[in-house]
């Protein structure tokens, strides 16, 4: 494993179990909406697929997200691995409304220098509406691009449970 993309659902863990494969293989960890988002107001990066394309040419790294798509086929061709978090609703709907409020309530500051708000819940891109109405879709396609002929020899890992997830992760070196 050497070019490794964690997908899943919003809210699956896919930036906390990217992190810990990043730190116990040593292989550069990118966040893929720290590179997305350029600035306030969730102003997109002008730069975003160029920086990608940079980042997907060396030879190591993680990515905790299956890929915009203006650079989801790019990601998946150059892959090695996939570590899907599939899980289902009830696991993942907790996980993304608890993030979220704590993350309005106590105003953490995300990727360049934004914010969630309360006006945010109600917006359509909200993570917690993203999570809802894209987990089928999401899940359907990450299932497609596994079993794609253009992403072989793609190695795919996919965990139905944290706790499955978790047990392989111990068994990483640095464990």
């Amino acid at each position: 494993m050497q070019r490794i993309l964690v997908a899943g659902a919003t809210g699956s863990g896919k930036s906390t179990l990217a992190r810990a494969v990043s730190t116990r293989l040593e292989i550069p960890y990118h966040e893929m909406d720290e590179l997305y988002f350029a600035g306030p107001n969730w102003r997109e990066n002008p730069q975003f697929t160029t920086r990608i394309r940079e980042i997907a040419a060396s030879p190591t790294w993680i990515f905790d997200s299956f890929g915009y798509p203006e650079v989801r086929d790019l990601l998946w061709e150059r892959a090695d691995t996939v570590v899907w978090l599939d899980y289902p609703r009830r696991v993942v709907m907790p996980r993304v409304l608890r993030r979220s409020l704590r993350r309005t309530v106590l105003r953490e500051r995300l990727f360049s220098g934004n914010r969630e708000t309360l006006t945010d819940w109600f917006t359509r891109d909200h993570p917690a509406r993203t999570s809802w109405t894209q987990h089928g879709p999401r899940r359907a396609e990450i299932g497609a691009r596994a079993g794609d002929t253009r992403f072989a020899p793609l190695r795919t890992l996919r965990f139905t449970a944290p706790r499955a997830a978790a047990g392989w992760l111990r068994t990483l070196p640095g464990s």
